[in-house]
């Protein structure tokens, strides 16, 4: 789960399948399942996805801020890209090179400023000039990380916790993680996303973010 708090967020990553009040709701925020069901593939099989131009767009330009820093494929030099030649298997493809020669601070470095190169110029001190970390700029940026983030992880949705005593729908529920499904590797999900992730929104941002995988295996 992800939730977003004043003090603290979090995010959860569970094999839960969603009800069908759950599945309308991932529905009208694209959640690009192809399965019949329009649900995530149970545990051990690969969840199929239908991405559009959106999905597609950021895949493209994640990964391609990602070449910089990744090592050559075992064929040789990589022919460049457009933004639109990447779908998510060369999206991940690309995380696994960037992993290759570095250690696990390197990674989370590399991440950090992937993310960075991502924004323009004063964008977190602007962020943090209009979402100061109150309970309404945690429900906000809960609420914008569900269909924002869809084409990374896949179907999300909001739902409440507890921070300090104080309930409020800041917690962003995964249902069953893209990234660390395609991935297949705990030290992705945890060196290229979880942790990077967690600081970036922490420390550049300044809104307290706690990502909490229920699920650290996957059988495919």
């Amino acid at each position: 789960m992800v939730a977003l708090g004043p003090q603290a967020t979090h995010l959860t990553v569970t094999q839960q399948l969603p009800t069908r009040k759950q599945i309308a709701f991932s529905n009208v925020l694209r959640c690009g399942i192809a399965e019949p069901s329009g649900e995530p593939a149970p545990l051990g099989q690969k969840t199929k996805y239908k991405d559009g131009l959106f999905e597609k767009s950021f895949m493209g330009l994640f990964a391609r801020k990602m070449e910089r820093f990744a090592a050559a494929p075992k064929a040789g030099t990589v022919p460049e890209k457009g933004v639109f030649d990447y779908d998510y298997e060369s999206f991940v493809e690309v995380s696994k090179r960037v992993m290759q020669g570095r250690t696990r601070l390197q990674q989370q470095q590399v991440v950090r400023q992937v993310l960075l190169s991502m924004l323009p110029p004063g964008a977190p001190a602007q962020f943090r000039k209009l979402f100061p970390p109150t309970q309404w700029a945690a429900e906000f940026n809960a609420a914008l990380t569900v269909p924002f983030f869809n084409w990374l992880v896949g179907p999300s949705e909001v739902v409440e916790v507890e921070v300090n005593g104080i309930k409020q729908k800041s917690g962003v529920h995964i249902k069953k993680c893209r990234y660390l499904e395609n991935s297949g590797c705990v030290g992705m999900c945890v060196n290229m996303c979880k942790i990077p992730t967690q600081d970036f929104f922490t420390n550049e941002f300044g809104l307290p973010l706690t990502m909490t995988p229920s699920m650290l295996a996957i059988a495919l």
